[in-house]
């Protein structure tokens, strides 16, 4: 009897080796081929006329054959066919290079429907190379699917039809019949039917909105009950939430957001339920001082705080931050990292152990067996999408349900934020702490990057530092090659004598710590890097941040490079550097140069790019959604998040015979849809 996770080498026409192939695009069982949704669709229903066919335009021409010309070979290796086309008004010239296949599949006397973009002029039409359909066999509306090599379109298609003929009684319906009758939601066959195969416009849409909310609604049942989960009473009960003195004790004052992310914090800690909260800032808004904040009121109710950092020379800034500001009053920090000596690791761990260290800093060190809390109350998580869940977890048990506080840098507008963060309490710091250097940012061509090595120089004789970021090129050992070949070409240019490091995503943490370390001490005084010096490093002497080819990157992206640089009392600048001819494109980059305001770029950015990986697993560690967007389809995110409470304040379990589908499909989103990122 057919299944519906059924191995798709199993399917005709697959077999063992496109097996392979349909692995590199994650699909590997007949389920998760009818679930490989398409990634855009060729529409060959708007028919223009011939006639009113303008050059330069793309345009779909129906149209019958009335005349075929053989091969002609215009040079070794380029050969071309042509096909004469009318619609009864007007004539088009179909011009077919290097494809003998499509030319003979054409044939005399048929109508066809022939896409792509008109060349020649008013009174002679052409076409070169068009996509074509015969409209009589095929639907107008052709799904397009992300390819890997040994699949082609054509071949994807006919694998799901296949699919869809032998496992399709398969499919069943997830939804309650009360949540898709109040929608006006088509039921689930109908809908995979039209997603791949759209009979109309109209088809396509109803199948794409059923699929959506379900994609949605089963995100946000998740995340409700991820936060349930949390809701079990805590062992960490604080009697005296007052941080007065520590606000008094600071050599500076604290911003109102911050003490909102702090106020928000201890209300939490008399709650009884374990905190799981995310401070979210943007770069420089100091979410550390919250974590301080809330790791003093902790040290004084007796209770100890665990900080988890990305790489070891975070953890020790973190260090040397709450060491500065809590040892004064009295709160001892230690520091916990893979690198000490065994004697260093076994005094700090009996430190841990009997309670004389309030304060614990440290890496994945902090998660070994080996590490045992006298008392654990608050878990500190640094950068949230570099850690896996599993990691937070197995931290947060090392107490009794101790509280957790999340802090990020990724500005998300908050409505947004909410959503995306659904098992995540959410406090955010809007402004900057005073004394905050701005950046001045610039937008220049590869014509003038000599001027920009020569400003760099000036910057660097007067004793200070910067930073030029090359894009992180994915294939091969190309990335590490090419910042090296970078770093080699700047010897050539008036940046030659100057101590340059390099960094790349090929080194060892080792040799990445170590450069780094150099950097910071000021033995290197230009990092030519790829995005690995993105997160967090301070080096309040860096002032400059170059960045090459910047129209490859996000806007957010280049938002928290930026903020490497305007950590320290000198003016600090930014200069992108971008040959990209495309206006579109430059005015992108020219809002870098208008606005320091990391909320408002995010806005901008998913605005014109998409959530692409903005919200992906790999950064933030929730499911990869394989149809819903969550920009576009926010006011179906805010419907199936009121689905979502309804259901789990009658249902808190999806216990219920009718959400046995939902609870199915939220299993598989949260297991198969999420990426641990060690």
């Amino acid at each position: 009897m057919p299944q519906l996770n059924d191995s798709i080498r199993y399917l005709k026409g697959v077999g063992e080796q496109r097996a392979k192939c349909y692995e590199k695009l994650g699909v590997d069982t007949i389920c998760s081929l009818l679930r490989f949704f398409p990634r855009a669709y060729t529409d060959f229903s708007e028919i223009t006329p011939v006639m009113e066919c303008v050059p330069g335009s793309v345009c779909c021409v129906r149209g019958k054959i009335f005349k075929k010309q053989g091969e002609q070979r215009i040079r070794k290796g380029l050969s071309l066919f042509k096909v004469y086309v009318t619609d009864g008004e007007g004539d088009l010239t179909i011009t077919i290079f290097n494809n003998r296949f499509a030319f003979d599949a054409l044939q005399m006397g048929r109508e066809y429907c022939f896409r792509g973009r008109i060349q020649g002029n008013f009174l002679r039409k052409e076409m070169n190379s068009p996509e074509f359909i015969d409209p009589e066999r095929v639907s107008p509306i052709r799904a397009v699917y992300h390819l890997t090599e040994g699949l082609s379109n054509n071949l994807i298609s006919g694998h799901v039809k296949k699919a869809l003929e032998l496992w399709g009684d398969c499919l069943e319906d997830a939804l309650p019949d009360t949540v898709r009758q109040k929608e006006g939601l088509c039921h689930q066959r109908f809908a995979v039917e039209n997603i791949h195969f759209p009979q109309t416009k109209n088809a396509l849409e109803v199948a794409k909105y059923r699929l959506v909310f379900e994609e949605l609604l089963t995100l946000q049942l998740g995340l409700g009950l991820l936060k349930e989960q949390h809701r079990e009473e805590t062992g960490v009960l604080i009697q005296n939430p007052d941080v007065s003195e520590f606000e008094q004790a600071l050599p500076f004052s604290l911003t109102d957001g911050q003490k909102q992310a702090i106020a928000d914090g201890l209300k939490d800690f008399t709650s009884g339920v374990p905190m799981n909260r995310l401070v979210q800032g943007d770069v420089g808004s100091g979410k550390t001082m919250v974590a301080c904040g809330l790791a003093f009121c902790m040290a004084k109710n007796g209770f100890q705080t665990a900080v988890m950092a990305p790489t070891e020379i975070l953890a020790l800034q973190h260090y040397r931050t709450f060491s500065e500001i809590l040892g004064p009053m009295g709160i001892s920090c230690t520091l916990l990292t893979g690198s000490m000596t065994v004697k260093q690791k076994r005094e700090c761990k009996e430190q841990i152990a009997d309670g004389q260290a309030s304060v614990v800093i440290g890496t994945h060190a902090l998660i070994q067996d080996t590490v045992s809390f006298a008392g654990l109350g608050l878990v500190v998580t640094d950068e949230q999408h570099r850690f896996g869940v599993n990691q937070r977890k197995k931290l947060a048990e090392k107490g009794e349900r101790p509280h957790r506080l999340v802090m990020s840098a990724t500005p998300i507008p908050r409505t947004l934020a909410l959503m995306i963060y659904g098992d995540l309490d959410l406090s955010v710091i809007k402004e900057a702490p005073k004394g905050r250097q701005p950046i001045d940012t610039f937008l220049i061509d590869g014509k003038k990057r000599q001027r920009a090595y020569g400003f760099i120089r000036d910057h660097i004789v007067r004793g200070l530092q910067a930073y030029i970021v090359c894009p992180l090129i994915e294939e091969g050992e190309s990335e590490a090659f090419s910042v090296t070949e970078y770093a080699e070409k700047l010897k050539g240019s008036v940046l030659s004598g100057v101590r340059t490091g390099v960094l790349h995503g090929k080194m060892k943490p080792v040799q990445k710590e170590k450069v780094m370390s150099q950097f910071q001490r000021g033995e290197l005084d230009l990092l030519v890097s790829t995005t690995v010096v993105e997160v967090g490093v301070d080096v309040p002497n860096a002032v400059i941040m170059m960045i090459e080819n910047a129209e490859l990157f996000g806007l957010s992206q280049l938002h928290q490079l930026r903020g490497r640089v305007g950590r320290g009392t000198e003016k600090s600048y930014c200069i992108l550097v971008s040959d990209h001819g495309n206006e579109q494109t430059r005015e992108r980059l020219k809002i870098m140069t208008k606005s320091s305001d990391g909320f408002y770029i995010s806005e901008q950015d998913l605005k014109q790019r998409g959530p692409g990986d903005f919200f992906g697993a790999r950064q933030h560690g929730l499911p990869q959604l394989k149809i819903a967007n969550m920009v576009e389809d926010m006011d179906t995110l805010r419907k199936t998040q009121r689905w979502a409470k309804r259901i789990l304040m009658q249902d808190p379990a999806l216990e219920f015979p009718e959400h046995a589908g939902l609870r199915r499909e939220v299993e598989d989103l949260f297991e198969h849809g999420t990426q641990e990122n060690g």
